[in-house]
């Protein structure tokens, strides 16, 4: 008779099966499971009875092998095993309260960005889990990801510009990312209406230098990038020194430009658009720290419906950039 519905007895079996692969043979498994291999043996005998007669491994002289339908049982023992231990640590945190340490990254200058609700989500969470101990970390942008997925950081916050298969993507904002110059720079209170890409490339560009959306954007316009940085304040210094044109957000950028320190370069063209993104790890599952946080952020940015992102788009480009 096919396995049915699994008892406790089939889920002995199934442990028995595994702890024999994992051994490498009936002899081995022995050890492990503290009984006769007669019984292992007559518990293997058990398990194929109730898999409908399957032929789960190859015993003799030649050693112990697994048939194909064996190494497909044992598979399948591995994620049922995964699944009720997910299960059991599931039930065992409701019985608890939130407790632990959550380490969030993000790069920087998202304070002053009015489309950025973390400071609302942090009070969300800290209502929720108020015995949680909070660490925020500013990262450069590059150096964010890679650590959430080693798990040195339980969350960051990204703009979106290319994905990870170790990842899931929680989109949450936008960020207008604009053209500066400073006053000593020749562009500086000049008609801008008429400039294109290509008048552009004849000025010294500062940008940030690793793979983001300011790389991609400025690669694709061919800017001549003459100077580099690792964050976006150093972008600033740089612009404020008058020998380069460089992108900032511009909720930033706002103060230098009302105190005549900065001028945005005023065209349709010489912008784009960032998403901004919460990022986890897929694998282990998230905590229910990360969960709860995850949550947090979602509704303080207004998104009822969770929205993983698998393929984020390419950074908006106004239509005739080229």
């Amino acid at each position: 008779m096919l396995l049915g519905q699994l008892s406790d007895i089939d889920v002995r079996l199934l442990r028995v099966f595994r702890q024999i692969v994992e051994s490498g043979g009936l002899s081995a498994a022995e050890l492990k499971l503290n009984i006769s291999r007669s019984v292992i043996s007559r518990h293997l005998k058990d398990l194929e009875i109730r898999l409908g007669g399957l032929h789960l491994c190859r015993r003799g002289r030649a050693g112990f092998t697994l048939t194909e339908e064996g190494r497909h049982v044992y598979n399948s023992i591995l994620r049922l095993q995964g699944a009720m231990d997910s299960f059991r640590s599931e039930v065992h945190e409701l019985h608890q309260k939130i407790t632990g340490t959550l380490i969030i990254a993000m790069g920087d200058l998202s304070i002053t960005n009015p489309a950025a609700k973390i400071p609302h989500a942090l009070q969300l969470f800290d209502l929720q889990a108020p015995k949680v101990s909070l660490q925020m970390h500013v990262q450069p942008l590059n150096a964010i990801e890679p650590l959430v997925m080693d798990g040195t950081y339980n969350l960051g916050i990204v703009p979106l510009h290319r994905h990870s298969s170790c990842l899931d993507y929680f989109p949450l904002f936008w960020e207008t990312m604009y053209l500066y110059c400073a006053p000593e720079h020749p562009l500086f209170d000049q008609k801008h209406a008429d400039l294109s890409w290509e008048d552009l490339q004849e000025y010294s560009y500062a940008g940030l230098g690793y793979h983001s959306p300011n790389m991609e954007f400025a690669d694709d316009v061919k800017l001549k990038r003459e100077a580099v940085s690792n964050d976006q304040e150093s972008i600033a210094m740089l612009i404020l020194s008058g020998c380069y044109i460089g992108f900032l957000p511009d909720h930033y950028a706002q103060s230098f430009v009302e105190k005549g320190k900065m001028q945005r370069i005023e065209s349709d063209l010489f912008k784009y658009n960032v998403q901004y993104s919460a990022i986890v790890r897929r694998a282990p599952k998230p905590s229910r720290i990360v969960k709860t946080m995850m949550q947090c952020l979602l509704e303080a940015h207004g998104i009822k419906e969770v929205r993983k992102t698998r393929t984020p788009r390419k950074v908006a480009v106004a239509a005739n950039s080229e």
